[in-house]
């Protein structure tokens, strides 16, 4: 049955996300700020979709931290859950991604409308230029940055590989930075086709302020998401049918901290 339940969510996931593109292309035509409100409409869809078929809930905490303006959203990265569920609190966003995802038929297009910010990984100083100067014109115009500064999902409860570049974002634009911690890869693991039901913890935490050196900074922003990450997937123990995965997150935490130590 929980084989059966995660199929039918991810054949809709793709569908349905396809159905929409195109029933909302109009949008296309119509000034950003006037058609951006599709994006957050198929994040609560696919969040619909998920509660009724796998029973996967969402519990959000912290939403009194969310600064006003512009700012750089940094959350923590173990599932595809967090790329689409954290949309509908993040008035304005834009994501970072390469620029490969342009060239895809209508998504491209879409991508290319609002603004998001394509980088080209194959040359780095030039790259990096033109993300700092698209970054900044998006803080000017007082939207929100969503990054993923693991780069890449990681197994729930392994060692974090937080890289170092969203520092030197945070240097140069001078604004807040949003962390963000959750537990969605106890529900959703990475690269699995499985999904459990249970309920999401996502916290907004304390903004970090602009004006902290790039290595303090860097180190303020994996302690403060690991930290209560880490508080989160524990607090799943609780839960009356706790997730299978945390014997998963069990076994990468023992791992992690072998490693470390």
């Amino acid at each position: 049955m929980l084989f059966l339940r995660s199929s039918i969510f991810q054949i809709l996931f793709y569908t349905v996300t396809l159905a929409l593109m195109v029933i909302g292309s109009p949008v296309l035509l119509l000034p950003r700020r006037w058609g951006w409100w599709i994006v957050p409409f198929w994040a609560n869809v696919m969040l619909f979709l998920l509660r009724m078929i796998v029973g996967l809930k969402v519990e959000v905490r912290g939403k009194e931290n969310i600064p006003q303006g512009g700012y750089i959203l940094a959350s923590k990265h173990q599932s595809a859950w967090e790329t689409f569920a954290l949309i509908p609190h993040v008035p304005n966003a834009t994501y970072i991604l390469k620029r490969e995802l342009r060239w895809i038929p209508i998504f491209g297009w879409y991508t290319a409308k609002f603004q998001q910010i394509p980088i080209n990984r194959g040359k780095r100083a030039a790259a990096l230029a033109a993300m700092i100067e698209a970054a900044k014109k998006t803080i000017a115009d007082k939207r929100q940055i969503m990054i993923f500064p693991e780069g890449t999902r990681r197994p729930v409860g392994a060692e974090p590989q937080y890289k170092f570049g969203i520092a030197h974002l945070y240097k140069d634009l001078n604004c807040p930075v949003l962390p963000v911690a959750l537990n969605a890869g106890l529900y959703w693991p990475r690269a699995s086709w499985i999904i459990y039901p249970g309920t999401v913890l996502v916290e907004f935490l304390p903004p970090i302020a602009p004006g902290l050196g790039p290595r303090a900074f860097h180190n303020t922003l994996v302690d403060t998401i690991e930290t209560a990450s880490i508080r989160l997937c524990e607090e799943a123990r609780t839960t009356e049918k706790p997730t299978p995965m945390l014997s998963v997150y069990d076994r990468n935490r023992k791992a992690a901290n072998a490693e470390a130590s």
